[in-house]
C-alpha cells in the first residue's frame, strides 16, 4: 500500500482525469510515477509537461528515449519502469537478446550509431558522473547532437533516478 494519498483512476477530475485518460487511451495503462504523482497537482503537472515535451522532441526520437528509461530503471532497479520500458521496447520489435546486448553493453542497442552514442553517454554520466570529459561531448557533438540534445537526453535519465527513489520511499514500486 502506498504511504501517500494519490488519486485512484476511477476518482480522477480535471487535469488528472485528463492525464489518465490521455495515457490509458495512447498508453494502455496509467504509470504509477504519474499515479504518484497526482498526490501534488504542481509535481503532476511538471511530470506532463515532462512526457508531453519529450514525445514531441525534435531530436530525440522514442527508440532512444525508451532505451535511456530501461537502462536507468534497471540500473536502479526500478521495477515499474523497468518492465514497463521493456514492453515499449518489445512492442518496437526488440527481442530479448537485443535487449540482453544493450543491458550488458549500451554500445550494443539495436540503434543507428547516433543514438546508440548517446545511450551511452547517457548511461556512463548516470553511473559515473566524474568520468565525464570534454571527449564525451565532443563525439557526441562530431556526431550532430546538439547541447541541447545532449542535455535533455541526460535530463531524461536523471529524471528516472528521482523518480525510482520516490517511487520506492513510497512504496509504490511494482512491477506491472
Amino acid at each position: 500500500m502506498a504511504l501517500i494519498q494519490t488519486v485512484e483512476p476511477d476518482k480522477a477530475e480535471g487535469q488528472v482525469k485528463e492525464v489518465y485518460d490521455f495515457m490509458q487511451q495512447n498508453a494502455g495503462v496509467i504509470p504509477a510515477p504519474l499515479q504518484m504523482a497526482s498526490a501534488s497537482p504542481w509535481m503532476l503537472d511538471m511530470f506532463w509537461q515532462s512526457i508531453q515535451y519529450y514525445t514531441q522532441h525534435p531530436n530525440l526520437g522514442f527508440g532512444l528515449l525508451s532505451s535511456i528509461r530501461y537502462l536507468v530503471a534497471q540500473e536502479y532497479n526500478y521495477a515499474f519502469c523497468t518492465n514497463f520500458n521493456r514492453n515499449m521496447l518489445s512492442m518496437q520489435g526488440l527481442s530479448d537478446e537485443d535487449i540482453a546486448k544493450m543491458e550488458k553493453d549500451p554500445q550494443q542497442a539495436p540503434l543507428d550509431d547516433k543514438d546508440r552514442a548517446m545511450v551511452a553517454f547517457v548511461m556512463k554520466a548516470i553511473k559515473t558522473p566524474d568520468a565525464v570529459e570534454s571527449e564525451d561531448m565532443d563525439q557526441l557533438r562530431d556526431l550532430g547532437w546538439s547541447d541541447n540534445d545532449i542535455l535533455d537526453a541526460l535530463a531524461h535519465g536523471t529524471n528516472m533516478v528521482g523518480s525510482s527513489i520516490m517511487m520506492k520511499a513510497f512504496k509504490m514500486d511494482q512491477a506491472c
